[in-house]
């Protein structure tokens, strides 16, 4: 199968996710902010990944439980929006991608003045050696 229609077929999979999962009237998975980030559909469409993100506060085991009873759903309604020779097995796997970009850029932050620090040592260690090095020369041609 041709990559082009693999990664079709995960984005069109990934935006149904998205949709059906407002639909879904558990509260454990209604209250809560969630977002599909991506999805990953095996090359023979008998298995599907779906990776979340979620925003705010909520019970992990809570949403994890309340996304798997919501499973059977998702599927059926799967069926009815995409015209897939096999309805797969969904699987939600939380991604959190966003978390721990927002941590190493709080790393970076507080790193900051540090490197700045060390990038302006090492401009005045360069243009001291430079310096010297234009006092060398000058005393060699006298």
């Amino acid at each position: 199968m041709p990559k082009y229609r693999k990664s079709r077929v995960d984005g069109a999979f990934a935006e149904a996710c998205s949709e059906i999962l407002r639909e879904i009237k558990d509260p454990r998975v209604s209250g809560v902010m969630l977002s599909v980030m991506n999805a990953d559909v095996s090359a023979d469409f008998k298995f599907a990944k779906v990776y979340y993100s979620v925003y705010g506060q909520h019970d992990e085991k809570e949403l994890a439980k309340g996304l798997k009873s919501a499973v059977p759903f998702v599927r059926s309604r799967i069926a009815e929006m995409l015209n897939l020779r096999v309805n797969p097995e969904i699987t939600f796997v939380r991604d959190d991608g966003i978390r721990r970009g927002a941590e190493i850029s709080a790393l970076l932050k507080k790193i900051e003045p540090e490197l700045e620090a060390s990038a302006a040592r090492e401009a005045e260690e360069a243009r001291r050696a430079a310096e010297e090095a234009q006092n060398q020369e000058a005393d060699g041609d006298e």
